[in-house]
């Protein structure tokens, strides 16, 4: 079933194996509109910038109303690479535009993989050729794998209403991280939008949701969201009525893809959700939610079903927020753990079978304020060391 980029109408996609990876698995991937797109796009907070982000901004900053494709390649991140870098994300441009009969600055370029390698042009060049010519309506599915790197599993997400259509593909398992952490995602949709209207709606869709993820604390050189919306529909995004329709459903549609990879992370074996409630406002609540998600402690008791409440208790604490434990309430599924600043009677075995679960909800009331915020993690497990360690084999 197509739940992907192309399930808006007039976008075309293809994954191709191109040789970037030593699995000779599906390493390149093209997206393309029929029309011209609107374009946007968030880009990773990390002061080492890879030469696609730096390439993408310049694009997107100049040229956010007339995009035709992206082209996305993993295997090589194409980060830490200087000027070479540079040439090989704009040799890529040209060879997409050569191939789909546009100009160079109306193609968007994503790399995922290993920092500090050369990206290998005349396999991109070669890859993009034979992607341009098997560009289907029914390729998104494919495009989703071409991005995939520690993932176990594509990652696709879309919807249809009676007005228009977005859809989208993401790839991430590992350094995920608040603020666009190692994440790449594109959301297509047939909605007519203005360029303005359309960063503005993603920027909200992506602070409720690819920011209330994170896997392992590290934020990587690459990530990358871009939305293209090229109107085919016919509906116009032109009124506030209109805008809060359309916001929603890219959030949504955000909200399904940061999840999955949350789901996905890298060795995980349980999804987490976090929800901090009870603070002054929703900026404490998501640094106390952030806190917990990223603790080691936290992850690793999570992973070994050991209701070690303390941990939870204990981040919240160090997350820079003011809080007052003698106001805290703690939940571990339906099992209230802690509350007004000691254990509750509550019985172990419960607690533990709430964490033993394949889903683990966790609630921390701060009881300072009615501002909440929700998150979404996974355990740290042995085989995240696994991962990690033979990475570059």
């Amino acid at each position: 079933m197509n739940q992907s980029v192309t399930v808006p109408k007039g976008f075309k996609a293809t994954g191709v194996a191109c040789g970037l990876k030593k699995t000779n698995a599906l390493d390149l991937a093209l997206i393309a509109s029929e029309n011209d797109c609107a374009g946007a796009g968030v880009f990773t907070t990390n002061r080492v910038q890879a030469a696609p982000v730096i390439y993408d901004k310049e694009i997107l900053g100049k040229n956010r109303d007339a995009i035709h494709a992206v082209v996305i390649n993993s295997g090589c991140a194409n980060a830490c690479t200087g000027e070479d870098g540079m040439r090989d994300a704009r040799d890529t441009a040209r060879a997409a535009a050569n191939a789909l009969g546009c100009r160079a600055n109306q193609i968007l370029i994503l790399s995922t993989g290993v920092i500090g390698v050369r990206l290998d042009i005349a396999k991109v060049r070669a890859g993009i050729a034979q992607g341009a010519k098997s560009l289907s309506s029914e390729g998104g599915n494919d495009a989703s794998k071409a991005i995939m790197t520690t993932d176990t599993r594509p990652k696709v997400f879309a919807i249809r209403n009676s007005l228009f259509a977005i859809g989208g593909m993401a790839k991430g398992a590992g350094m995920i991280h608040p603020n666009m952490a190692t994440l790449l995602s594109v959301i297509t949709t047939d909605a007519k939008i203005s360029p303005a209207r359309l960063d503005r709606a993603l920027r909200i869709a992506v602070e409720k949701s690819f920011n209330r993820i994170s896997v392992d604390g590290d934020m990587s050189t690459n990530d990358t969201l871009l939305v293209l919306a090229n109107g085919a529909s016919g509906y116009e995004i032109s009124n506030a009525q209109d805008i809060e329709k359309f916001t929603e459903a890219l959030t949504r549609v955000a909200t399904d893809l940061a999840k999955q990879v949350a789901r996905d992370g890298e060795g995980a074996t349980k999804f987490v959700e976090i929800v901090v409630s009870g603070a002054r406002a929703e900026k404490d609540a998501a640094r106390v939610a952030k806190s917990i998600a990223n603790s080691p402690l936290v992850k690793t008791a999570i992973y070994g079903a050991d209701a070690n409440w303390g941990r939870v208790v204990c981040a919240a604490g160090y997350s820079g927020v003011e809080v007052e434990p003698n106001k805290m309430a703690l939940w571990f599924g339906d099992v209230n753990v802690f509350k007004n600043g000691t254990p509750t009677k509550y019985n172990d075995a419960d607690a533990t079978r709430a964490i033993s679960n394949a889903e683990v909800f966790i609630r921390l009331d701060l009881g300072m304020g009615e501002a909440s915020t929700t998150m979404w993690t996974c355990d740290l497990s042995h085989d995240y060391v696994t991962i990690n360690g033979k990475y570059r084999t």
